[in-house]
């Protein structure tokens, strides 16, 4: 007698579904079924996800929105050059450049061995550095990459303006 294949599930939402199993081995398939029957049903599942996502969708725009208050803040302070770019790569260049410049600070100073005269050099050649599109590739850069990062940066990601501001 052969393993059956399908397995009538009453899912934790309430709702009884008929699962075809046929493509699990057979040593499997009723651990898997008892798993499902923890689960919602697909469709219910699906509804909570949809749900989820316009919830996600809010809150990642909020935390957007702070990130990019923190970054025109810091850039401001710091008189940051405006970066250059597609208009929609700045916000997301300017995120990244606070980011990183920001783990940098942390990293080589607070918790390094840098002091604030060697920061302040670095910090020159963050201004150098106007692509907006070079920023966004750098962002899942570690802080004490930032230096290494600065000096390989080619003359196609540095800005026009006059560096003497």
């Amino acid at each position: 007698m052969a393993v059956r294949t399908t397995w009538q599930t009453v899912h934790s939402c309430g709702h009884e579904v008929t699962h075809d199993l046929s493509d699990r081995p057979a040593d499997r398939r009723a651990s898997f079924a008892r798993w499902l029957a923890g689960r919602d049903c697909t469709e219910c599942w699906k509804a909570t996800r949809d749900n989820d996502s316009a919830a996600k969708q809010e809150w990642l725009s909020a935390r957007r929105a702070e990130e990019q208050a923190a970054a025109k803040a810091w850039s401001e302070q710091f008189d940051m050059p405006p970066l250059e770019g597609p208009e929609r790569a700045l916000e997301w260049g300017e995120r990244s450049r606070y980011q990183l410049a920001t783990a940098a600070y942390t990293a080589l100073v607070t918790e390094g061995t840098w002091d604030e005269a060697d920061w302040a050099v670095l910090e020159e050649k963050v201004r150098t550095v106007t692509r907006a599109g070079w920023w966004i590739d750098q962002r899942e850069a570690e802080g004490t990459d930032l230096p290494e990062l600065l000096d390989a940066a080619g003359e196609a990601d540095r800005g026009t303006e006059n560096p003497f501001r």
